[in-house]
């Protein structure tokens, strides 16, 4: 396209850059050109904070932080890491989406009525079983499922024997993550999941990072970390105590390969640089997600798991049963739970519905 008509940029900047990146690439010139844009990012970020905030922030303390760019978690990584930073509430639903919040904010305070503390992003839709159960009788395959009585045990034994799960459970979540409400789980402690999830589950790069949720009590037995993060916005160092020093061969790998290596005892949510991108999440806010949590825990003495979104590559996070059950019978995952009701793939006879999900929206 010429410039002005669907790019901010000039045919020039693409001459210079070279063509556009396609497919499971990450290699030179590519990783410098997004290592280099973060780093100016952050740079500009950090300069209009002291510009604007300097003072106020020597006085307080205290920062809030919406926007666009509030989901950069390697930004949010560089502020938390100020000393005039004491407290910092970045907005889950940071961008164009969260708008609604702020006007409504300002208007409650400049009528006088007091703004509550957000406590939890779980705002959206809840279904009943007995909706469960009529969306799964309603489509045309007939779903079959089971229920169980416990469900944070019997999903922690098959996150144990390396099988992922689909996650529908009580009130969707508000914002562009995955909180544990329509979650995709994997065990964080295979250092073959991330490459299996993104490659036959989310259909997208084998070098896409995942992010951990972990017991909000047990966050410091893991990650440098002294503080909550329930909304998945910071990142956090690795505790060098569950890290393993990488060989010199290790060492010298580059691209892809950097990914084939296994940096903690947690690999499938250690980055290359040894950080993670972590959701706290706590008794309180979300019980059931915390026990099943807890509950591989006991079983295996790991207090997380892989979280990512209940999707695939290109599609919006699913909200209702019928959308749960689209996307997982469409993905290699073996396991559904919705509520109570354990479905398996083998048990489902294929799908009706033959469109191609990857022509129904635009490819992230």
């Amino acid at each position: 396209k010429e410039a002005g008509k669907g790019y901010y940029f000039s045919p020039k900047l693409i001459d210079w850059l070279g063509p556009r990146r396609v497919g499971d690439i990450a290699d030179d010139p590519y990783i410098h050109y997004a290592a280099s844009m973060q780093k100016l990012f952050e740079d500009l970020a950090l300069r209009k904070l002291d510009h604007y905030l300097g003072d106020i922030l020597r006085e307080t303390g205290r920062l809030a932080f919406a926007g666009g760019g509030a989901l950069n978690v390697k930004l949010n990584q560089r502020i938390i890491a100020r000393p005039d930073v004491r407290e910092l509430f970045v907005q889950p639903a940071s961008g164009d989406s969260g708008t609604a919040v702020g006007a409504a904010s300002y208007v409650s305070v400049a009528r006088g009525v007091p703004v509550e503390k957000m406590e939890h992003v779980y705002l959206g839709p809840a279904y009943t079983n007995e909706e469960v159960i009529t969306a799964c009788e309603r489509h045309p395959s007939k779903p079959s499922w089971q229920k169980i009585d416990e469900v944070p045990q019997r999903i922690a034994r098959l996150l144990a024997d390396g099988q992922p799960v689909a996650w529908f459970q009580g009130r969707m979540e508000f914002g562009p993550r995955a909180l544990g409400s329509r979650s995709i789980l994997g065990d964080a402690r295979s250092p073959k999941m991330q490459e299996v999830m993104n490659l036959k589950i989310k259909f997208r790069e084998s070098f896409r990072p995942f992010a951990p949720t972990v017991m909000r009590e047990k966050v410091s037995e893991y990650f440098e970390l002294d503080r909550e993060s329930p909304y998945m916005l910071l990142v956090a160092p690795v505790r060098k105590e569950i890290c393993r020093t990488m060989s010199q061969e290790e060492q010298g790998r580059f691209g892809l390969d950097k990914l084939h290596v296994v940096r903690s005892c947690v690999p499938a949510i250690t980055h290359v640089d040894y950080s993670a991108r972590v959701q706290t999440v706590d008794r309180e806010t979300n019980p059931l997600f915390h026990r099943t949590i807890e509950a591989l825990s006991d079983r295996h003495g790991c207090p997380l798991v892989i979280n990512t979104s209940f999707n695939v590559r290109g599609e919006p996070i699913v909200c209702s049963p019928e959308d749960a059950y689209l996307c997982f019978m469409r993905t290699n995952m073996d396991y559904l739970v919705m509520g109570p009701f354990l479905l398996e793939k083998a048990q489902q006879k294929p799908l009706t519905d033959d469109r191609d999900w990857k022509k129904e929206f635009e490819l992230d």
